[in-house]
């Protein structure tokens, strides 16, 4: 048998070069030479697989039957043979004209085992060698694992832990297997010493840090793991410093260069970034320039940034967005605006030109729903306010998002414009949505500070089957209240989007459990009640209710309610015409982070009745994005109410209150506002409350929207009539507060300070309330 090439056990690439130097060397001197005499190949036969397929290794051999073998095909095939990875030592031997091709195969990765390692997660880490064709199954190659192990190093690096070591332990098995084990010991995160910005002169380093996520240690840097370095977030800092500048005019704004300095222990970081500021400019003109479509003078409106402004690349943005978003409202979904500045380095100014394109107009195919499992169809579309077949406008698309938004049937909703095959004029809108639970079977058990323990069972369904109708019995028990409550609602009933709703209820009342006066009432009644939209934004509401109350007194009641019983009896009937009016804009009905609320609402008891009064309120709630992460929340209401004819003054239990977490935190509920001849709160007939708020953003829940965290400051108080307001006798708290929709209900904790309490006011710096609605 003649040997034809041995590769002895080197890498692929020695093993290889020594054969081919081995070979040309014989060839030269004339040694061997029947050795390497060619012949025509009558038959090929492989030695040594154990895992692979022949079929695998004649896709790589470059020799078939019949072919003439020499020389120059040998070294071509032992080149296919060791490229393809799968063999460690390869020969080629004849026997007769019969080709013997030995093969020793690499061997195959048993199972791979990670040992010490914390904080990437061992899946994690299997998917990342697996997508490098490091995995169980595959074969093992040495010089892989070494490259493996530096992508490990690296990964550990982004995370700050430089003192990170790795060892790996590979362990030969039965059938040609090896495992691996890799022993991490991960060290410590490398923590920020010190930052040292050089080459501000503008604004002062403490201005600067305040701006970054990246700081030195601190109280809180426990929490939030800030001092600690990463190369991510380092540059995310450096990006940060450079929109901070753009957004200030310092259009030449540089970063010169970046030394990151690590301590020979490898657990603390010094960073110093140099920097050029440049000079400040301001803008000169602004100029629309192309087919601007909507008139030049809107457009111009809509512009954040002025003339005579400093620039801002921040302001400018907006100004391509608003633009754009107008545009897109008459049809033009892909319309171009791309703002040009003409920088005037002697006056330091800008002139700045937007030249809009706003391509062709684009009109709606389709508008497909997915998603909706339970509720119909028909109940998204008649929310949509873009039309099929109508040109696209990217205001009614965002528009109908937020109404299914405001649904509450849904955790999520998206669009998606899709563009129609083989047209470039005509889209296809795809509504996604992710339903949440909108039917509940619930009885339990709840606690609130005002109401105490409280006792539920209902049954509601909100999206009764998938219509978009409300149905409902509840029944509710706690020391303030027991109450039973039917009730029906369609918010659609016609095309127009008119609503109708009932409801039939029973409820007892113990004020004084309500921190009130000494008195009980048992009240049943129903009502029905007509929701109208008078434009896409305004709603007009008609109602009536009846209702019997009863009143019941105890020895301890005030004298004020022996009075109003020995002048209007102790039993009434009562019915009410209810009327209101609304302008809502805000994005979601339940926590929104933007948009305006405005309402008006007047309930009058007609002479029909017993007693004749009437109530008036006006709630108005402003919301404003300051900034990505913070909003902030300005919220009023001013409320009176009074008796007219025969009945000369709003009947007590009608009376406004004050105090509590649902108007001046940090004051025990009701307790605020007039006292009754027993010194206990009573309440009356004109309610001023403001709210002023920050919503913050929420640690480790980013783009939370059932999680709500805000600093308040609360003002109000509650007087006797109109003419007794003083502002002097406001009360003002402030504090932070907490706000989660939970599957229970909406719970609320709040934690406040009164900043001028008075004697007598009763102050409760801790509020909250479990298994309630808000």
């Amino acid at each position: 048998m003649a040997c034809f090439g041995a590769a002895s056990r080197f890498t692929p690439s020695v093993r290889f070069g020594r054969w081919l130097g081995a070979a040309l060397l014989l060839g030269l001197s004339g040694q061997n030479v029947t050795a390497l005499e060619s012949f025509v190949v009558e038959d090929i036969r492989l030695e040594g697989l154990r895992r692979n397929s022949p079929g695998t290794v004649f896709n790589y051999l470059p020799v078939n039957r019949g072919d003439k073998f020499d020389a120059e095909l040998s070294v071509l095939a032992i080149n296919r043979l060791f490229k393809s990875g799968l063999f460690r030592d390869i020969q080629l031997q004849r026997d007769g004209n019969v080709l013997v091709v030995v093969l020793d195969e690499r061997p195959a990765i048993s199972f791979i085992e990670f040992n010490g390692n914390k904080q990437l997660k061992t899946d994690d880490l299997r998917r990342a060698l697996r997508g490098v064709g490091f995995a169980e199954g595959r074969v093992f190659d040495r010089s892989l694992l070494e490259r493996v192990e530096q992508e490990l190093q690296r990964q550990y690096f982004t995370l700050g832990r430089y003192g990170v070591s790795l060892q790996s332990t590979v362990t030969p098995l039965d059938r040609n297997r090896v495992a691996v084990q890799i022993d991490i010991r991960e060290g410590e995160v490398a923590r920020i010493q010190h930052i040292n910005l050089v080459g501000n002169r503008a604004f002062d380093d403490d201005t600067l840090l305040s701006e970054l996520n990246l700081t030195t240690g601190g109280w809180f840097t426990f929490l939030t793991n800030s001092d600690q370095y990463s190369r991510q977030k380092l540059a995310g800092d450096l990006e940060t410093l450079r929109s901070y500048y753009l957004d200030r005019g310092y259009i030449n704004y540089s970063i010169d260069s970046t030394q990151v300095s690590i301590t020979p222990d490898k657990e603390h970081v010094y960073i110093t970034i140099n920097m050029t500021e440049g000079d400040q400019y301001r803008v000169n003109e602004i100029r629309l320039v192309g087919n601007l479509i909507a008139p030049e003078e809107e457009l111009l409106g809509l512009m954040k940034v002025k003339s005579g402004d400093v620039f801002s690349r921040k302001s400018v943005t907006a100004s391509t967005e608003a633009v754009t978003d107008r545009i897109g409202h008459e049809g033009y979904a892909f319309a171009n605006v791309n703002p040009v500045p003409d920088i005037d380095p002697a006056t330091k100014t800008i002139n700045l030109s937007l030249f809009i394109d706003p391509g062709k107009r684009v009109y709606v195919r389709n508008i497909n729903f997915s998603g909706n499992t339970r509720t119909r169809d028909e109940v998204l579309r008649r929310e949509m306010r873009q039309m099929e077949s109508a040109w696209i406008s990217t205001q009614h698309v965002k528009r109908s998002q937020e109404r299914l938004e405001r649904l509450n049937y849904f955790d999520n909703v998206t669009v998606e414009t899709q563009l129609v095959p083989n047209h470039n004029d005509l889209v296809d809108l795809n509504y996604r949505v992710v339903e949440r639970p909108s039917g509940n079977l619930m009885a339990g058990v709840g606690f609130s500070q005002s109401q105490g323990l409280l006792f539920n069972a209902s049954i509601q369904q909100d999206n009764f089957l998938g219509t978009g109708k409300r149905v409902g019995f509840a029944f509710n028990n706690s020391k303030v209240n027991t109450v039973y409550n039917l009730s029906y609602f369609n918010p659609f009933i016609d095309v127009d989007g008119v609503s109708r709703g009932y409801n039939l209820f029973y409820r007892t009342t113990d004020a004084e459990e309500a921190n009130l006066s000494r008195y009980t009432m048992d009240i049943y009644g129903l009502g029905v009640n007509y929701g109208i939209p008078i434009s896409e934004f305004n709603d007009v509401r008609l109602g009536g209710e009846y209702d019997h109350t009863e009143l019941k007194t105890t020895s301890e009641s005030a004298q004020e309610i022996f009075d109003f019983i020995r002048d209007n009896g102790e039993s009434y009937h009562a019915y009410r015409l209810v009327a209101g009016w609304s302008r809502d804009t805000r994005n979601r009905s339940i926590l929104p982070d933007s948009g305006v609320m405005q309402s008006f609402s007047a309930r009058v008891a007609l002479p029909l009745g017993d007693l004749k009064y009437y109530k008036v309120s006006y709630r108005h709630q402003w919301l404003y994005p300051l900034t990505e992460n913070y909003t902030l929340s300005l919220d009023g209401e001013v409320a009176y109410g009074d008796g007219y004819g025969s009945t000369h003054s709003l009947p007590f239990f009608e009376n406004y209150t004050a105090g509590g977490p649902r108007s001046v935190r940090g004051y025990e509920d009701n307790t605020l506002g007039p006292r009754d001849s027993r010194g206990r709160p009573f309440g009356g007939n004109f309610k001023m409350v403001g709210n002023a708020e920050i919503i913050l953003p929420v640690p480790f829940a980013e783009n939370a929207k059932s999680f709500r965290l805000s600093a308040f400051v609360d003002v109000g108080n509650v007087y006797a009539s109109i003419d007794d307001f003083e502002a002097s006798d406001l009360r003002y708290t402030a504090g932070l507060a907490a706000l989660w929709v939970s599957p229970l209900g909406m719970l609320t904790f709040s934690l406040a300070k009164p900043l001028n309490k008075k004697p007598g006011d009763e102050t409760q710096a801790f509020q909250f309330s479990i298994g309630t609605t808000f």
